[in-house]
């Protein structure tokens, strides 16, 4: 939640190098702002990155989209979007959910994410974070997903598993409690 009635949703784009977020954030601190929160990935040589900020006073959103494309650093072009960030418009009591991670992976062929996300959509299953990534002739899709509490996960399981055979994948649905348990186990095993 915005720290103050002053907040914006910045949006920025660029080929990938060292020092954008300095920069973005350098730009945001100039103006006496914060950054209440960020995401952050690169994909394909491209950097990306979201942010809500809070700012103690209102600012032209174009205005804070060129101070952001010219902030000290700022030495290769950026791509900037700003809007003000409003509260969410969804339902006064938002329906009770959990989250999980789908995790599937198999054979690359045009129209996996079109299939789980219309799965996902047609089940009003929200998707939070979702990373697809192909390598040489596989494809693997990891989305992490808010599932209203109303459905039966084993059912959900048995579709997203039927919906892999289809397509040549194998699919798995965890809470996102035990991902995260399993593959920390993985990596302490590791190290």
């Amino acid at each position: 939640m915005p720290q103050s009635q002053h907040a914006y949703v910045l949006d920025v784009m660029a080929e990938d190098h060292p020092g954008i977020v300095a920069s973005v954030s350098q730009a945001v601190e100039s103006l006496g702002g914060n950054i209440d929160s960020c995401s952050q990935t690169v994909l394909g040589g491209y950097f990306t990155l979201i942010m809500i900020v809070s700012l103690p006073e209102h600012i032209p959103p174009n205005e804070l989209a060129e101070r952001v494309r010219t902030a000290e650093g700022a030495n290769r072009p950026y791509q900037v979007l700003v809007h003000p960030w409003k509260p969410h418009a969804g339902s006064a009591v938002p329906e009770p959910t959990d989250r999980f991670v789908i995790t599937a992976f198999g054979q690359d062929q045009p129209g996996i994410v079109r299939r789980f996300s219309q799965y996902l959509a047609s089940k009003d299953i929200n998707i939070v974070d979702l990373y697809g990534h192909r390598e040489a002739e596989e494809f693997v899709l990891i989305g992490q997903v808010e599932v209203p509490k109303r459905w039966d996960i084993r059912m959900m399981q048995a579709d997203l598993e039927d919906l892999g055979r289809d397509l040549g994948f194998t699919v798995k649905l965890q809470h996102e409690n035990v991902f995260v348990a399993t593959n920390q186990l993985r990596f302490a095993r590791s190290a």
